[in-house]
């Protein structure tokens, strides 16, 4: 018990590595460009981007994920009855019972109610369970290893925002120092100090805003068509079958959903999303509300196909998705 019980403490600790290694990289950045190379004329906008930067990170990762609400836990009574029933069909009419008091519309491949046998709850719609973090989480995305968090309903939109910042923070040192990099090149600077930080600042920032563009160009394709990293793995399943434009509500709302309808509010951490997070607005309504919706996008399933139900080869850079349906 006592061996388990440090080996949990061992696994929490090094979870912090990669943090405290972008940390570490940060801080240096810092010192690089303002302490070392001292770039007078560019030091104002290089602190907006900084401190934009880490407060974006900090929400990243000290944002709590959002777990479901009380009623989609199963009462006492509920959770005896299926735990003592042994018949699976059964098991699943306890579960369709419970779930039609619940806005729950999405079900697993074989049509089911989707149940976490762990957190012993009915799972709202897009909410899925991290292996990592042993919870159920609304909206789930993915769990990155570089924010030690859970990136879901609650800090989404810190996530997209830090992506952006880090993007943008990482392409002005590169743009400002290159120059002074031309002059390391062609033996114009003397300094051997200077020479170190030039060089490897200029490094490490292209190699970032290489790694990030990729994330971030993903994550703003998600955005636009309402779908999580989970979702883009999978499409959710519906009564009436799997729909990955199931959620997909047109570009503007897509975008309204995360960031929220204050727009001054979007290019800062603070929360604006739309909802609880228990509850999404779903295509299939508002065609019922607005036909010509049936027809947005058809290019794209007649060009494209349907994704195959299960998981494919789409990756980010740096997250993992750790969840199970």
């Amino acid at each position: 018990m006592a061996v388990s019980r440090g080996l949990r403490c061992c696994q929490r600790a090094f979870a912090w590595l990669p943090v405290l290694i972008i940390a570490l990289v940060v801080l240096w950045s810092y010192y690089a460009y303002v302490c070392e190379l001292c770039l007078v004329a560019y030091l104002i906008i290089f602190h907006i981007l900084f401190v934009l930067f880490v407060w974006t990170y900090w929400k990243s990762i000290f944002t709590l994920p959002v777990q479901p609400g009380k009623k989609y836990h199963m009462s006492y009574a509920d959770q005896e009855r299926y735990e003592n029933e042994e018949r699976p069909e059964v098991q699943r009419q306890i579960l369709a019972e419970i779930a039609r008091k619940l806005p729950v519309y999405t079900r697993t491949g074989s049509g089911g109610i989707r149940f976490c046998d762990r957190c012993q709850l009915i799972k709202p719609d897009r909410c899925h369970h991290c292996t990592v973090c042993a919870i159920c989480v609304l909206k789930m995305d993915h769990h990155c290893p570089w924010v030690n968090n859970c990136i879901g309903f609650s800090n989404y939109k810190f996530f997209l925002l830090f992506l952006a910042y880090s993007l943008l923070y990482c392409l002005y040192i590169a743009a400002t120092v290159f120059k002074y990099f031309i002059k390391y090149w062609t033996g114009e600077l003397t300094n051997g100090r200077s020479k170190f930080h030039i060089l490897f600042l200029l490094f490490v920032a292209v190699m970032f805003f290489v790694s990030l563009m990729c994330l971030f160009g993903y994550h703003c394709w998600l955005v636009s068509r309402n779908r999580s990293t989970l979702e883009a793995f999978s499409a959710p399943v519906f009564q009436n079958g799997p729909d990955k434009n199931g959620f997909n509500l047109g570009f503007i709302k897509n975008l309204q959903q995360v960031f929220g309808e204050e727009k001054k509010l979007w290019l800062l951490p603070i929360a604006s999303s739309q909802g609880d997070g228990h509850f999404f607005p779903m295509r299939a309504l508002c065609e019922a509300q607005n036909p010509l919706l049936a027809h947005e996008e058809q290019w794209e399933d007649d060009g494209m196909g349907e994704e195959p139900h299960g998981k494919v080869p789409v990756k980010g850079v740096g997250c993992i998705s750790t969840c199970s349906d």
